[in-house]
């Protein structure tokens, strides 16, 4: 299994049910034992949450609990989310919703 890179030192809060998620370090080879070149490299659908929101603000002024915490390793979809960088680690903001499975 692939490791994730040092997370970053500034501390993010995300808003209601958004998590704030680090990929974990693309695979260096194949199953089959070939290295990759670094441009045939995907980035990874996986990766472990490193802060949760509050949880979804329901009508009745309630908060849904959130289903994950920070730590917990995840698969998201490919698309899902949106990119940013903080302190120089790349980190993905997305919503709950976009959260396929929790690993392990």
């Amino acid at each position: 299994m692939a490791t994730a890179k040092s997370a970053p030192k500034t501390v993010i809060k995300p808003l209601d049910d958004r998590i704030v998620v680090q990929r974990t370090e693309p695979e260096e080879k194949s199953s089959g034992g070939i290295f990759l070149p670094e441009n045939a490299k995907e980035k990874p659908q996986q990766g472990k949450v490193l802060a949760v929101g509050p949880g979804k603000l329901l009508d009745d002024g309630s908060r849904a609990k959130p289903d994950v915490a920070a730590g917990d390793v995840i698969l998201f979809g490919k698309y899902s989310g949106t990119e940013i960088t903080v302190d120089g680690a790349e980190v993905i903001i997305l919503r709950e919703s976009d959260i396929l499975a929790k690993v392990g």
